[in-house]
């Protein structure tokens, strides 16, 4: 597979999401070394080499398999659809606490990329196997998270919020069940309510600004 050069400009520059892009303090030059390591293993794969969100992602037919990305802590190689993944090394883990699909292999050492590279390679080889095979992820449902009990009084009481709550997609519901009923204290899940009244009537998820 080839190299697309605007990968090399990522390797060479950043991700151009912030302020630091180009200068020693932007993440991506910081595991330069380790971020080249991985482009390699996976270029020695079928999958296309492209860049979205700023970082390199690679693809199969056009869909998403694997992205490389870079954190100020560590760096990645994440599968979109690693819950699949046999995982026989237990390399893989979920990048949040809530993520259903994706899983990331982290990374500080540049000599670990190379010398688990073969490795590596059979996890991407696995992802591209399990996409041209059609396999989804059964995907937890808005309707199967539990409805807090201080957020359903909310709404019962306002019914411009149970209006908003109810306009959001999907997706942005599930955001604000699991932020608000992720708090052990009714107090907390309270404060909470009233901290998302904004972004509820913005028509925003509880990750969004």
């Amino acid at each position: 597979m080839g190299k697309n050069p605007e990968v090399d400009e990522y390797l060479a520059e950043g991700c151009g999401r912030c302020d630091k892009v180009g200068t020693p303090a932007c993440k991506v030059n910081t595991w330069r070394d380790g971020l080249t390591r991985l482009r390699a293993v996976v270029l020695d794969t079928p999958l296309v080499e492209d860049r979205k969100w700023g970082a390199p992602c690679y693809t199969l037919n056009g869909t998403n398999v694997v992205m490389i990305g870079a954190f100020n802590n560590n760096y990645v190689l994440s599968f979109m659809k690693g819950a699949l993944l046999k995982d026989p090394h237990q390399l893989l883990e979920a990048p949040g606490e809530h993520t259903q699909s994706g899983r990331v292999i982290r990374f500080t050492d540049a000599e670990r990329v190379t010398a688990l590279a073969p490795v590596l390679r059979d996890y991407v080889l696995e992802a591209i196997e399990i996409e041209k095979a059609g396999l989804k992820v059964e995907l937890k449902q808005t309707a199967d998270y539990e409805m807090p009990i201080e957020l359903q009084a909310a709404m019962d009481q306002d019914h411009h919020l149970k209006e908003a709550y109810h306009a959001l997609t999907p997706g942005r519901q599930r955001s604000y069940l699991i932020h608000i009923g992720g708090a052990k204290q009714a107090k907390t899940r309270l404060a909470r309510i009233e901290r998302c009244r904004d972004k509820i009537f913005a028509g925003k998820g509880f990750n969004e600004y």
